[in-house]
């Protein structure tokens, strides 16, 4: 567009030169009619350019969007002699500021909070934990794509074989019903037998030497 302009300005002076120079009124006339269109055209090209020009740009706030809650169901845990960690995988958390990821802590329930991430509030629930935390030495670190919780275990070295308490409770053998007409000895040797199978490492030693005490006691007859 600039050299379109600059193109038509020199036009123009050429034609007043050249009506300065014509000595005939007819060819000042018809010259006189070109200078004004190509002026005309001019003219438009400067409006257009001054409308062009870019204004600076302004933050425009975007308008609230309303967000609906998630509720989380997956997550990983993994402990150390100090905490019990929750790691919550949630792409781009990381972009959030600060207050927008926050947890609330009690005694043996944590709920993780993460607002306005890509138009969703999430939350995560852990409720009847296995042992009570210490909530005051409690926090959380926000990672890249993950958000990972610190629950502070009251008993440094303390081992949670379970992170809920109904995970503890799951795991308890149930005591199969005798028959009435079962010899007591046989329905707990078959106990004993399905405890050893569904047991873990702990619980298999205590059978097995149990088992190994019982037929010493028999065959010495003590």
């Amino acid at each position: 567009m600039a050299n379109k302009m600059d193109e038509l300005r020199m036009d123009i002076d050429e034609l007043n030169q050249l009506i300065e120079a014509s000595k005939r009124q007819k060819v000042k006339d018809i010259l006189t009619v070109e200078m004004r269109r190509l002026a005309t055209e001019l003219t438009k090209l400067k409006e257009m350019a001054e409308n062009n020009v870019t204004s600076p740009e302004r933050k425009v706030p975007n308008p609230t969007q309303n967000c609906y809650e998630v509720k989380l169901t997956n997550y990983a845990w993994d402990q150390s002699d100090k905490f019990v960690k929750l790691f919550v995988t949630l792409k781009n958390v990381q972009t959030l500021s600060e207050e927008k990821v926050y947890c609330q802590f009690a005694d043996k329930n944590v709920e993780l909070h993460v607002k306005e991430l890509e138009n969703r509030n999430y939350v995560l629930a852990v409720n009847n934990l296995l042992k009570e935390i210490d909530t005051s030495k409690s926090y959380w670190k926000v990672k890249t794509d993950m958000v990972i919780v610190f629950l502070a275990k009251r008993s440094t070295g303390e081992n949670w074989a379970h992170l809920l308490a109904s995970d503890a409770k799951a795991k308890e053998p149930k005591v199969p019903a005798m028959e009435q007409d079962e010899d007591p000895s046989t329905g707990l040797m078959n106990l004993m037998k399905k405890m050893y199978e569904e047991g873990d490492d702990e619980m298999k030693r205590t059978i097995a030497k149990a088992w190994t005490e019982s037929r010493e006691k028999n065959l010495t007859g003590f």
